[in-house]
């Protein structure tokens, strides 16, 4: 598609669209069958066997994709200690191919080389193709050199992979050989697991489109988020200077969008609602974000620092039915993170944190902490200070940043 159609001055000035404009001509233009994706494949092989200048447009197609990402990935808070590729593994993928083949799991069919599970309903018949005829690599080659570095380089003791749920039957596969080859050559087999997620619709049902019908970028859609959260803090809190008012805007919107993924059964498909998602009520990001800073405003209030030694220690026993539930409910947290690891489902850790700032706002209208009894009014700080503690710690381990005040 580039050597074709590339506009440079396009490239230079939104690489993302231009690439994907040229992604969309390539496809339309190498229908199966056609001499076109003949030649289309030659250049794959090309570029994997080290061809100079398929080597320095794929660098260039990477390096352009990488930094537009970033941009993406630094809105989101989202930092990798190891960003590796697939190309990383080009010089791993004949040991992959040696070993599995050494081993009597790959053999060689039509060409190609693959992997039959003769034991599995579906896949003694399909094939797990693992080298194409022609000698290139694909996901299979790959991801099979990835479980092997990864369990090898970095000791995993798992490997949690994510997609969507449609690459089911890939991955099914791919652990299927994994065990395979890991016992027939003595590697450390790590645990692993397929994290599939469903997927998300507009309020009609469809796939989310724009008003074109075209696929809405994340960009677009994080920056209506944040110019939503912004109308809404605008109009509640029209003193504050805009710069903070954008602040605020840009950590509410952007954490309701991961929230409103985050809080729902990954497994199952949900309508995406701008209403719903920025709503100050009910399980959504802004309704926690709000609990967060109306417990620093307690503090702030009453010229004390949350967590303070010298007022905690001097708290009485509870003893209010809010009290005794709110500390019920803070005791509960571990059970929470462990439940949500165990299953790889942060939707629990979500649920909790929804709960527990339900009970603080329970206890909160029971019991008033600014109270002249001075044990009694640092017991309650105690649990308001414990509260702040969780849920921060909480929304974190979600990705979401918080606030002090809203």
């Amino acid at each position: 598609g580039y050597k074709r159609w590339a506009d440079p001055s396009a490239l230079a000035a939104d690489p993302i669209e231009e690439l994907e404009r040229l992604y969309k001509l390539g496809h339309n233009a190498t229908p199966d069958g056609s001499p076109e994706l003949d030649k289309a494949r030659n250049e794959l092989v090309k570029l994997q066997t080290g061809d100079p200048e398929n080597v320095a447009l794929w660098k260039k197609f990477s390096d352009l994709s990488l930094a537009a990402f970033q941009q993406i990935y630094d809105r989101l808070g989202i930092k990798f200690d190891h960003f590796l590729g697939e190309s990383f593994y080009n010089d791993k993928l004949d040991r992959v191919y040696r070993e599995l083949t050494e081993a009597g799991i790959a053999e060689v069919s039509e060409g190609a080389l693959v992997v039959f599970h003769p034991e599995h309903p579906r896949f003694k018949t399909q094939p797990f193709l693992i080298r194409k005829g022609d000698g290139a690599s694909n996901y299979g080659s790959t991801d099979l050199a990835t479980a092997l570095y990864r369990a090898e380089h970095f000791h995993a003791d798992g490997i949690v992979v994510v997609t969507d749920f449609r690459q089911g039957d890939h991955f099914e596969q791919l652990f299927l050989t994994v065990k395979k080859w890991f016992a027939a050559k003595n590697h450390s087999l790590p645990e692993l697991h397929h994290v599939t997620f469903g997927a998300v619709t507009g309020e009609d049902g469809k796939a989310l489109q724009t008003r074109d019908g075209g696929v809405i970028k994340l960009k677009a859609l994080l920056d209506e988020a944040e110019e939503r959260a912004f109308a809404i803090v605008a109009e509640k809190n029209p003193e504050l200077p805009e710069a903070e008012r954008r602040e605020i805007a840009r950590v509410v919107g952007i954490g309701a969008v991961q929230y409103a993924d985050l809080s729902q059964n990954r497994s199952s498909n949900y309508v995406f609602s701008w209403d719903k998602m920025l709503a100050l009520d009910g399980n959504t990001a802004p309704y926690l974000l709000y609990a967060v800073a109306r417990i620093h405003s307690i503090f702030r209030k009453l010229g004390v620092t949350p967590g303070d030694p010298a007022t905690e220690s001097a708290a009485s026993g509870l003893e209010t039915p809010a009290e005794l539930a709110l500390a019920r409910k803070l005791v509960k947290f571990p059970d929470a993170i462990r439940l949500a690891a165990d299953t790889l489902r942060p939707h629990f850790l979500c649920l909790y944190l929804y709960e527990l700032a339900g009970e603080f706002s329970g206890f909160y209208t029971a019991d008033k902490v600014a109270v002249d009894d001075a044990p009694v009014r640092a017991r309650r700080l105690l649990l308001c200070a414990r509260t702040l503690l969780i849920l921060e710690t909480g929304l974190h381990l979600l990705g979401l940043r918080t606030l002090t005040r809203m």
